[in-house]
């Protein structure tokens, strides 16, 4: 997979027009959120709605958790997944809900069923890039080795954030480890965490990842795939924002997106240093077109 910026796999904000707004400014791969390998055997429609992908998007992967080695590798087969690009497997969630399931990170401490799960779906996944995103350890680094139970069980690529699973989002990354894990084994390697800006960029790079994937540092900012790329591109933050909802409204129903674009855009009001008082009407505010307005006069003066 050739890909120098990914879009990280993120519940509740990596939905189709997101992603394709991120690949519009140059992120060369994305991914969708997380999809429930358990709920895609019970044909869950929430599911099936998370997995619609839209039709000029460029390469997207799909990201499928769970635990049981064979619901995961049926899950890859599934039709809801068959016109991705690739399979990523998540073993770096650290959502207190997911690992007390005993999925996403806490595989980490099970590494046996961690090795069985990828080598079952690799046996499935056909011609398709099979992934997988971890941490650099669940309460301790052991990067080394789950890297290279990766490589061993068949992953073609690894994504590693740079923390534990106890860690979640506190502390630093940790560059070090993320550098073991590329030097551990002879399949790419993506770095994770904390790239919001050229400097953090620049310090992941010196990890020797093949690519680095975004997660927080897009959400409310997709034109950091431009600005990091140096690729010139203007940036024009409402249009970015319309054509996100654009993409939304021809698939999803007013009365839903009402409530789930609000996190959107107090991101996006965030980074284009929009005043308390916007900040608060956007949070109140039940009419998206309403919305779009206070976009449009906040861009006038916003300066990237």
């Amino acid at each position: 997979m050739n890909a120098k910026f990914v879009l990280a796999p993120m519940a509740g904000y990596s939905d189709v027009g997101f992603r394709q707004v991120c690949a519009d400014y140059g992120a060369d791969l994305t991914f969708t959120e997380m999809l429930s390998a358990q709920a895609m055997k019970y044909e869950s429609e929430k599911t099936k709605s998370l997995a619609f992908r839209g039709n000029n998007e460029k390469a997207v992967i799909a990201q499928i958790f769970g635990k049981d080695a064979s619901v995961m590798a049926e899950a890859v087969q599934n039709p809801i997944l068959q016109n991705f690009e690739g399979i990523d497997i998540n073993m770096g969630c650290p959502a207190p809900k997911i690992i007390k399931n005993g999925e996403g990170s806490a595989l980490l401490k099970n590494l046996p069923l961690a090795s069985k799960i990828i080598s079952e779906c690799k046996k499935v996944v056909g011609d398709k890039t099979l992934s997988v995103k971890v941490r650099i350890g669940f309460d301790f680094n052991n990067i080394s080795q789950i890297a290279k139970m990766c490589e061993e069980s068949g992953a073609d690529f690894i994504t590693v954030h740079g923390r534990t699973a106890k860690q979640m989002y506190s502390g630093s990354v940790d560059y070090d480890a993320i550098a073991t894990a590329k030097n551990s084994v002879q399949i790419p390697v993506y770095g994770n965490g904390d790239i919001v800006d050229e400097k953090s960029y620049q310090k992941m790079l010196l990890t020797g990842v093949d690519g680095v994937m975004i997660g927080r540092g897009a959400v409310g900012s997709p034109w950091i795939f431009s600005i990091l790329n140096h690729n010139g591109d203007k940036i024009d933050a409402f249009e970015s924002i319309k054509k996100h909802v654009q993409l939304l409204r021809e698939i999803y129903p007013e009365k839903f997106l009402n409530l789930y674009l609000r996190k959107h855009f107090l991101a996006y009001a965030s980074k284009m240093h929009a005043s308390s008082q916007i900040k608060q009407k956007l949070a109140l505010q039940s009419n998206i077109d309403e919305s779009l307005k206070l976009f449009q006069s906040l861009n006038n003066h916003f300066e990237n």
